[in-house]
């Protein structure tokens, strides 16, 4: 009961003071993308101290990002890291699924942050857009952020990577870290949430030049290493 009274206290100050600043994105996206990506940190961090003050949740931290741009391959168990990444590593251009860019207004918004737009029936076409797209913003000096397993997975899931995902890791020539977390433990997707403690692991930075079968099989193992047993969700 008292994980459900958190969880509807979070939802209501969250997603209610979450409306004025999401729709005024677009206001933000008109003055550039510096502009779009402070707008959006505002965000994750007003996302940060919610889940904290009404969820009970903090985060715990292990390894070292390398200095530099480099291509962030994530575990994806829950809404949490995909705010809570962009906070992390400074607004990288971060991948969005084809319906959310889609929207009116906030898709183009969402473009002018540098979003790569995943096309999950992996069209040739949004593929090359999606490779185009990650390209510009390594010119930018920016890091990039995929989610390579394609969607949100439960705990003890650990679905093959994407096609996509050696794609990039072959075109942008970047160091890959791949980032290991345990969101959906304390985070399902429905149901109440429950406080304690998520870790973010990140890995060593991987280099480039790899077989794809060797940067799949070491990418898919780091992001699964906190998929284990004892840390399966509830």
């Amino acid at each position: 009961m008292i994980d459900w009274v958190r969880t509807l206290l979070f939802r209501i100050v969250f997603y209610g003071l979450s409306v004025p600043i999401v729709a005024t994105v677009p206001v933000s996206a008109l003055f550039g993308q510096p502009v779009v990506i402070a707008h959006a940190t505002v965000w994750t961090r007003f996302h940060r101290w919610a889940a904290r003050v009404f969820l009970g949740i903090h985060i715990r931290i292990e390894g070292e990002r390398p200095v530099g741009p480099a291509l962030y391959a994530s575990k994806h168990q829950a809404m949490f890291e995909t705010l809570e990444l962009q906070a992390l590593l400074d607004g990288p251009a971060m991948a969005l699924k084809q319906e959310l860019a889609n929207l009116p207004v906030w898709g183009w918004a969402a473009r002018r942050y540098g979003a790569l737009v995943v096309d999950r029936e992996g069209s040739s076409t949004a593929l090359r857009r999606m490779l185009r797209d990650a390209n510009a913003a390594k010119a930018k000096g920016r890091s990039i952020l995929i989610f390579p397993e394609g969607t949100r997975v439960l705990p003890g899931e650990q679905p093959p990577l994407k096609p996509g995902f050696a794609g990039l890791y072959r075109m942008l020539a970047l160091p890959t870290v791949p980032v290991a977390c345990d969101t959906g433990r304390l985070l399902p997707k429905r149901g109440a949430k429950h406080p304690g403690v998520v870790t973010f692991r990140f890995g060593a930075a991987i280099p480039p030049g790899l077989s794809r079968a060797e940067i799949e099989a070491r990418v898919h193992a780091a992001i699964n290493a906190l998929d284990t047993p004892t840390s399966r969700g509830r």
